[in-house]
């Protein structure tokens, strides 16, 4: 779903906040139903890579989250409650991430926002869902998080399946004939490449050169690269994250590769320019959903961030704050923290405003539509190039 045209975001979402607090209210006022817990914060947690290759986006999620927070909490909270954030390190990592969710468990959040690596989110779905925790997550997006068909866990990213078919939809507008699809062999990127490979092999579209599995975490990927040279294809697609994309793409370019580049979501970083140099970087595309500098409107809410934390917004900044809003539309609407009656909540939520645009879950607890866009590198920058309408 596309951003819709606002004069201001951080204005939108202050209206959208009032306008929820129908029957006992978002914003102050009444228990609830949560009489044992009238005086204690609404606790959220969030879950994001602090350590490890993947920690350059924690500040990003955890800054807006932290932001949508202070906006809530300045207009008196959510049934005369104020919001708590807490966060844990994940580390994109499966171990990691379970601990991390085991202490967010002890600490007693009452709705998860958090989940950036898939293969980190995964394990810790029936952490949650044992501790009747409901689960928004704004990042994590591989289409296996989708088939557990848990009823507490929900995702405001587009999916794997949504995102393979943007992927498709722009080698084919490129005119591609042979795509090389890479990943690392996590649940999030392999997801990916095979449905990507599903779609390009279908009548009518590209042929699969190759899949090509890398190790991730190296700093040497020549032999990869001289397979997938060997295919001669005219794309190459990298499902997996920022720090072996920038490698991929500049070994890539070092080896005398000529055609096109692309990146999955998990690449779409400042990293990325960064690890590849601009020379190499420049030109590769990305399948991305909405980011800030893509948003419509945005500026209000960029200068808030700005102000507050002294940098720019990076990816999935406004998800991670779409989260948290969401979280507190659906505890106000349930009356309380009660993780059922959330749950129910978050099921019948129809057009609540976010960033992506009007909100309804599918019965799969998933957005009706994707809304990837194909981004570029140019001149350093990630920029817009097709939105795929």
């Amino acid at each position: 779903m596309r951003a819709t045209p606002l004069t201001s975001i951080a204005s939108l979402a202050a209206v959208a906040l009032l306008a929820t607090g129908c029957g006992q209210g978002l914003l102050g006022g009444g228990d609830g139903g949560d009489t044992a817990k009238t005086n204690e914060p609404i606790v959220l947690g969030m879950l994001i890579p602090q350590s490890g290759s993947e920690a350059a986006i924690g500040p990003y999620m955890s800054n807006a989250a932290q932001l949508a927070v202070d906006e809530i909490n300045a207009k008196g909270g959510v049934l005369g409650r104020k919001l708590q954030l807490k966060t844990a390190d994940d580390a994109c990592d499966a171990q990691s991430a379970a601990a991390g969710a085991n202490k967010l468990v002890t600490e007693g959040v009452d709705v998860s926002v958090g989940g950036y690596c898939s293969g980190a989110t995964l394990p810790t779905l029936p952490i949650f869902g044992k501790a009747n925790i409901p689960m928004i997550i704004p990042a994590a997006n591989s289409q296996e998080l989708v088939d557990q068909k848990l009823k507490h866990v929900f995702l405001i990213n587009g999916t794997g399946t949504q995102q393979a078919a943007a992927a498709e939809k722009w080698m084919t507008k490129q005119g591609a004939k042979s795509v090389a699809l890479m990943h690392d062999n996590t649940s999030y990127s392999k997801d990916i490449a095979l449905r990507t490979q599903t779609l390009l092999d279908a009548p009518g579209g590209a042929d699969t050169a190759l899949i090509e599995a890398v190790t991730p975490k190296e700093s040497d990927y020549s032999a990869n690269i001289t397979n997938v040279l060997a295919k001669k294809p005219d794309f190459v697609y990298w499902t997996g994250y920022f720090q072996e994309g920038g490698l991929i793409a500049r070994q890539l370019r070092q080896a005398g590769y000529k055609g096109s580049i692309m990146v999955g979501d998990g690449s779409v970083s400042p990293k990325l320019v960064e690890i590849a140099g601009p020379e190499a970087a420049e030109g590769v595309y990305a399948t991305m959903t909405q980011t800030p500098d893509t948003l419509e409107g945005a500026e209000g809410w960029i200068e808030a961030y700005k102000k507050k934390f002294g940098a720019e917004p990076g990816p999935y900044s406004n998800q991670a704050y779409d989260a948290v809003r969401l979280a507190a539309e659906a505890v106000g609407k349930a009356g309380g923290t009660d993780g059922a009656k959330v749950i129910a909540a978050l099921e019948a939520i129809d057009g609540f405003q976010m960033f992506s645009g009007p909100l309804k879950f599918t019965p799969e607890h998933t957005l009706s539509n994707g809304g990837f866009q194909i981004l570029v590198v140019k001149d350093g920058k990630i920029i817009l190039q097709d939105s795929l309408k």
